[in-house]
């Protein structure tokens, strides 16, 4: 075996959570080798990033990048009736005195290769088109893993610490039998593009909408660059394939179920393949084992509707990295010491999901809840904007009035600290 097939840790998967953990890590000088299966740039959904995005991309030196960029600036989330009225809107800046306000509406393709090259230009060794197959494990630790090139060689690398970064296909929940769904957040998602769709005019341009469907579910309208826009709709699975199969009817015959949605693509030409992704909701038992620690959508995901995907994948990036850089730094790479890792992601989870679960509650309206409790409105905003971290019990005591407020998931911590 070559020196060179040792390293401090190893990432497996290249998205925006393992591309965060590479760099932070690579930045402190740890030697770390980051495995992604495929080859960038490569197509990914998640498009609307939302403004507290700003301060992990800060500490991964990339905010000029994404200043200088050709991606639409979005200032603002507005919701939008089933006939068609749009609510005011919800512009971020008048919240947050920061330029974090102005956030972006990326082509993930675009965005995810310059997270990668960023971990690059760290010091990160990144290898792609190698899938890795299985963990190896010595005396109840994760010490490596065994890969395959897109040629069929056999590699094995090894590292005290394992970053599991693979997104939705979730190695480790998927080999342990760790995905707890979550019951009421069961949606799926069928999507497309249109070149030339309808825009709001100055700094509404960027905003995303979200446009309900009657008692059904919602489109999300994304503004990209090129005069492109995401189109969306997210609803129960049952719901969406009554009737037929196709996704280009289901979607088409959804569209006529909103009137902003319908006017606002009429005006432009579909392109592209229907797409369609399930399972939206889901967390992983533990966050972590001996060796082994889970970020991004390989430990949770959360339905798309607040766009909190991709800050809270690069936000347990930067956390597992300083978490895995502690561990290298005592040589203690035990499942327990990654218990308050677990702990802050998931109580940063619960706040979003408690305010899609009042989302998706017919009882809940924002604009009823900020007449009845305008003095939280801010913390309401905090909640929309990324402001995760921070004490949301007053607001969801008051969320309560109007809808069912989940428990907080007992699930999520290490398997050594599970109770």
């Amino acid at each position: 075996m070559n020196l060179d097939q040792h390293y401090e840790a190893i990432v497996i998967g290249c998205g925006p959570a393992g591309s965060a953990a590479a760099s932070i890590l690579a930045s402190k000088g740890r030697r770390v080798l980051v495995l992604e299966k495929e080859k960038f740039p490569r197509y990914h959904i998640g498009e609307s990033l939302i403004p507290y995005t700003y301060f992990p991309l800060q500490r991964l030196g990339l905010i000029e990048k994404m200043k200088a960029s050709h991606y639409t600036k979005k200032y603002s989330v507005q919701f939008v009736s089933p006939d068609g009225r749009a609510s005011h809107p919800f512009y971020f800046f008048k919240h947050l005195q920061h330029e974090a306000a102005n956030t972006w509406q990326v082509l993930r393709s675009e965005f995810d290769q310059l997270l990668m090259d960023n971990a690059r230009e760290k010091g990160a060794e990144v290898l792609e088109e190698v899938t890795v197959r299985e963990t190896i494990e010595e005396n109840g630790y994760v010490t490596g893993v065994k890969a395959v090139k897109k040629s069929g060689e056999a590699l094995e690398f090894h590292a005290p610490m394992t970053i599991d970064a693979t997104g939705r296909d979730a190695f480790s929940v998927t080999r342990h039998g760790w995905k707890v769904r979550d019951p009421y957040l069961n949606k799926i998602a069928i999507w497309t593009y249109y070149q030339g769709a309808m825009r709001d005019p100055g700094v509404d341009e960027g905003a995303t909408t979200v446009a309900y469907v009657p008692d059904k579910g919602w489109f999300w309208y994304i503004p990209l660059a090129g005069d492109v826009v995401s189109v969306g709709i997210v609803a129960e699975k049952d719901y969406l394939y009554k009737g037929s199969k196709d996704l280009a009817e289901i979607f088409h015959r959804e569209v006529g179920n909103n009137k902003w949605i319908e006017q606002h693509v009429a005006a432009g030409e579909q392109f592209g393949p229907y797409r369609v992704t399930g399972e939206y909701s889901y967390r992983s038992r533990h966050c972590a084992a001996n060796g082994l620690i889970l970020i991004g959508d390989a430990f949770a995901f959360l339905d798309p509707v607040f766009s909190s995907g991709v800050f809270l994948a690069l936000c347990s990036g930067e956390r597992a990295a300083d978490a895995v850089d502690q561990a290298l730094t005592d040589g203690d790479y035990s499942a327990a010491r990654f218990t308050s890792y677990g702990a802050d992601m998931c109580r940063g989870i619960e706040g979003m999901r408690r305010l899609v679960y009042a989302f998706y509650d017919h009882a809940f309206s924002f604009r009823e809840f900020v007449r009845k409790y305008p003095d939280l409105t801010g913390d309401l905003t905090d909640c929309l904007i990324g402001n995760l971290f921070m004490d949301f019990d007053p607001l969801f005591a008051a969320v309560s009035d109007f809808a069912r407020v989940p428990a907080a998931l007992s699930h999520g911590l290490p398997v050594a600290a599970a109770v």
